[in-house]
């Protein structure tokens, strides 16, 4: 089964987990933890969509990158739910299905790079003008960094979060981004 298969699986197995929950079955912890993904998985997301049209990109990370707009944009929509459910405001990041916030090559990042693995704006720009190879090696160390923020995240939410089904979620997206971090970091290792 490949790697998008498993993801999509994963979330429609946390969707069904989270209908089952009630508004009430949540803490601080977890409104934090939703709302900053939903920004956080944004700046991923991209990152990845930097990867769209580049001539010689290695075809694992192009794959890696599609995977990533995929399995991230429905955990968006869903923990985008998750804070309508529990009547809270939810991050309008422009990645979300119904979002109306547009980036009109506006960088995700800026005001939001004291969140563990997110970059600057300027590294973002960074990224977006690299070439080649510099660009191919700086997306893996920095989705690498991205992702490393994520499990920190993730592990905060799994110390003092109460809802059993964001927890679920945050579960099958840290296992899928442990996974990531091992390709990235065994790529390049090839560089």
């Amino acid at each position: 089964m490949d790697r998008v298969t498993r993801v999509v699986i994963g979330v429609v197995a946390a969707v069904v987990t989270l209908t089952g929950c009630s508004s009430e079955d949540h803490n601080e912890a977890d409104v934090e933890f939703a709302t900053a993904m939903v920004e956080h998985h944004a700046q991923a997301i991209q990152m990845a969509n930097f990867t769209i049209g580049r001539e010689g990109i290695d075809p694992r990370i192009a794959e890696l990158a599609e995977e990533i707009r995929v399995s991230q944009t429905a955990e968006i929509d869903e923990m985008a739910g998750i804070l309508r459910t529990w009547g809270e405001e939810v991050p309008q990041t422009g990645f979300a299905t119904g979002d109306s916030h547009s980036h009109d090559g506006e960088m995700v990042g800026g005001d939001h790079a004291d969140m563990p693995g997110m970059m600057t704006a300027a590294e973002m720009e960074d990224l977006a003008e690299a070439q080649g190879g510099a660009f191919a090696e700086m997306w893996m160390r920095m989705m690498i960094e991205h992702h490393e923020g994520a499990l920190t995240m993730i592990d905060e939410l799994q110390a003092d979060g109460e809802h059993e089904g964001l927890r679920g979620l945050a579960e099958q997206m840290e296992a899928d981004q442990r996974t990531e971090i091992g390709d990235l970091e065994r790529w390049l290792a090839d560089v």
